[in-house]
């Protein structure tokens, strides 16, 4: 009894502590975000408390001046068009690795593995190339295409759940005188919604929060998104904590009322991805 009482306020520490470790940052960060600039000045501490808890125009001065209108805009777009095409291209992928047999299937699914492997840093060089060839470079299509195009990580997630799918259903709907396609698309597809939440939440926090790929091929301030657009608070609000702060609330909040709300969705997911 001893030592299972010792082992639980162990646990219960542990998970204290790392709930702090996550906590006290962002409670650092929203508590600057509502100092004014004399507070800053004076050398107030992070976790000190604003003498105005409704002072709003670090908030408001972020929004403007950091053009967020237009970067939610086109955050919004890309994570629209990206997350669709991946889940298109993932799932159908995924359908026909699994479903039909054709030579050189093992080397296309070692293949797969190969690309997970290599550090993208590598390839950059002639990523950059090929997208300055297409014409798509200071464009959405820049971002959208490459999201599209590297998320091996999804084709696998879907690989997991289609196998768990009975090919009798398959053979079934062959019966009554489908196609591949349209089994697919009545069949496979409908029952692969725990995935399709899956991919859509974990990869819609990587599209929302990554910053080198906008940064790299999307250099016009109009065509900003809220990683990019956060960044350029640097130049001409270098010292001014309070505002950068602001901006970055502006940037959790969206993420964080997301997570909290299909946190189930993502833990299901995952658990049934790997059991299956």
């Amino acid at each position: 009894m001893t030592r299972r009482a010792v082992s639980r306020v162990l646990v219960y520490l542990s998970l204290i502590a790392a709930t702090a470790l996550v906590l006290l940052p962002l409670a650092a960060v929203f508590l600057t975000s509502l100092k004014s600039e004399r507070e800053m000045a004076d050398g107030s501490g992070a976790l000190a408390l604003p003498d105005d808890p409704f002072h709003l125009d670090n908030y408001v001065t972020a929004f403007q001046d950091g053009r967020m209108l237009s970067a939610f805009g086109n955050t919004a777009v890309i994570l629209v068009v990206a997350i669709g095409g991946t889940v298109l291209i993932g799932s159908m992928t995924a359908y026909a690795i699994d479903r039909f047999r054709f030579r050189f299937r093992a080397l296309v699914l070692a293949l797969f593995l190969i690309a997970a492997l290599v550090p993208g840093v590598t390839t950059q060089v002639a990523t950059f190339q090929i997208v300055n060839s297409f014409g798509m470079f200071d464009s959405l299509w820049a971002p959208i295409a490459l999201y599209m195009g590297t998320d091996i990580v999804s084709i696998y997630i879907f690989l997991q759940f289609v196998r768990s799918i009975p090919v009798s259903l398959d053979e079934s709907a062959r019966i009554d005188g489908a196609n591949a396609f349209t089994v697919y698309r009545k069949v496979i597809f409908p029952l692969l919604k725990p995935a399709i939440a899956t991919v859509v939440i974990v990869k819609g926090i990587t599209v929302y929060n990554d910053f080198y790929i906008p940064f790299l091929y999307m250099p016009s301030e109009d065509l900003g998104v809220i990683s990019t657009s956060l960044f350029r608070f640097k130049g001409p609000f270098g010292a001014h904590w309070e505002t950068i702060s602001a901006g970055a609330i502006l940037v959790i909040v969206p993420t964080l009322v997301v997570f909290l709300f299909l946190q189930r969705f993502i833990y299901n997911g995952f658990t049934r991805g790997a059991t299956k």
